[in-house]
């Protein structure tokens, strides 16, 4: 079975509905076999990186810069995980009120470290979601569990 972890950073409705989606995304038809672990930013650890097959991160756009909640994250795993998932799969998701690129440039500055490969071109939600936003998102999270799974390449 493989392990998808789904660490997030949900500080406002906006976050809260893009989450929905994304989880909603990870239970899509087919992917029964996946094992979602859902962690908030500040208490995910090592462990569950090391756990985990693929990732899903979501994040706000604080001050141009992803939150600094899942700074946190990285910051935590970074060294214990460098060379432990070389190759992993993952997908991010943003939400800021004008621009997301910064808090994009900066999650990916940081998987690449990690050796991460996006399964998904990253999602940046701006202003109030839309369904197309939360359509985007639920995308992106069944694209990274059905690659967790082997159902698509990364």
């Amino acid at each position: 079975m493989a392990t998808v972890l789904l660490v997030h950073h949900t500080t406002s409705p906006a976050m809260q509905q893009l989450l929905e989606a994304a989880l909603d995304g990870t239970r899509a038809e087919g992917l029964e076999d996946v094992d979602v672990v859902l962690r908030p930013a500040l208490s995910a650890t090592a462990v569950d990186v090391l756990a985990a097959d693929a990732f899903v991160l979501g994040t706000p756009v604080n001050i141009g810069y992803m939150s600094g909640a899942m700074k946190y994250f990285f910051d935590g795993i970074y060294y214990p995980t460098l060379t432990a998932r070389p190759g992993a799969a993952y997908g991010l998701y943003v939400h800021g009120n004008n621009d997301g690129t910064g808090a994009v440039r900066a999650v990916q500055s940081i998987t690449k470290g990690l050796g991460w490969v996006a399964a998904h071109e990253p999602v940046i939600v701006l202003g109030a979601p839309t369904k197309h936003d939360t359509q985007a998102v639920w995308d992106l999270a069944a694209t990274v569990a059905a690659t967790a799974a082997g159902l698509v390449g990364a």
